[in-house]
């Protein structure tokens, strides 16, 4: 009886010692090996060898919790079946060559917290479907050739505190939930193609600590609720179309003092409004 014990213990022991993850999470990444050239990887991985062991593989509990493989030479296109990664907290694939458009299986990923695809030479629309990773607390995908607008269901991502989004070709107006993300501390979307007005509800977003808007398209007036944002450490909107008055407390803030592109394309300072008499100038 007692050698019987020992066997099964030694089985079960054997057992959990070689556990891995499971199939379905082993085929996602073997797909997203063989489209994006695995072969050339900076890092290449063993096929045959554990899960557990591949380059950038974070395994908890035999589930894959974490894939980064940030500036490891991948070329070409996210599969669809990311999305098999059904336990994915981190997905970070900064700084490769990967091209075509996010997947729409992306806001499969209920437990994505980062997401970090920036760098890279992404095209098309950011997927609506994002809207559904309602975990995620950062979403960076500068650095790309982005097109489209904001979808409106970015404000579905209530616990977002971080969105990169700089340096694409993204346009259109801002969505109206984006001023509903009462966690988000860094909001960077220059150097697009944004327009429309700014809304005076921006003032909803107490956490913000850097707003980042320069080179855009933004019109009219820039919205004195700004000034509401204690925690606000950086801020740069300069270099699109806004107009009217300022404040020297909005001056102050901006990097480049309120540069404002007119109507010829001419860089002109916005001028500036006191309480007693009106416009006084532009900022020093």
């Amino acid at each position: 009886m007692k050698n019987i014990t020992l066997t099964l213990f030694a089985l079960c022991f054997s057992f959990f010692g070689y556990a891995e993850v499971s199939k379905s999470e082993r085929d996602a990444l073997v797909k997203l090996n063989q489209a994006t050239n695995g072969n050339q990887w900076k890092i290449k991985w063993d096929l045959s060898a554990d899960v557990a062991s591949w380059h950038g593989v974070k395994v908890k509990d035999n589930k894959v919790v974490g894939l980064a493989l940030l500036n490891n030479n991948l070329e070409g296109q996210i599969p669809t079946e990311i999305a098999q990664l059904h336990y994915l907290e981190t997905l970070n694939l900064f700084k490769n060559k990967l091209s075509g458009s996010i997947p729409a299986s992306i806001g499969e990923l209920k437990y994505l917290q980062t997401l970090n695809i920036s760098f890279n030479k992404l095209t098309g629309a950011i997927p609506a479907t994002i809207g559904n990773a309602t975990s995620l607390k950062v979403v960076e995908l500068y650095m790309n050739s982005l097109t489209g607008s904001l979808p409106q269901e970015i404000g579905q991502l209530t616990q977002l505190e971080n969105l990169s989004l700089f340096n694409n070709s993204l346009q259109g107006e801002l969505p109206s939930s984006l001023y509903s993300l009462k966690n988000l501390k860094v909001l960077m979307l220059n150097s697009n193609n944004f327009s429309g007005k700014l809304s005076y509800e921006i003032e909803n977003l107490k956490a913000l600590e850097n707003l980042s808007l320069f080179e855009n398209n933004f019109v009219g007036q820039v919205p004195f609720e700004i000034e509401k944002l204690d925690n606000l450490k950086e801020m740069n909107i300069s270099y699109n179309k806004f107009n009217g008055l300022i404040s020297y407390a909005l001056a102050k803030k901006d990097t480049f003092q309120m540069t404002m592109l007119n109507d010829k394309g001419v860089a002109v300072r916005l001028p500036l409004l006191t309480d007693n008499t009106g416009v006084v100038g532009t900022p020093d």
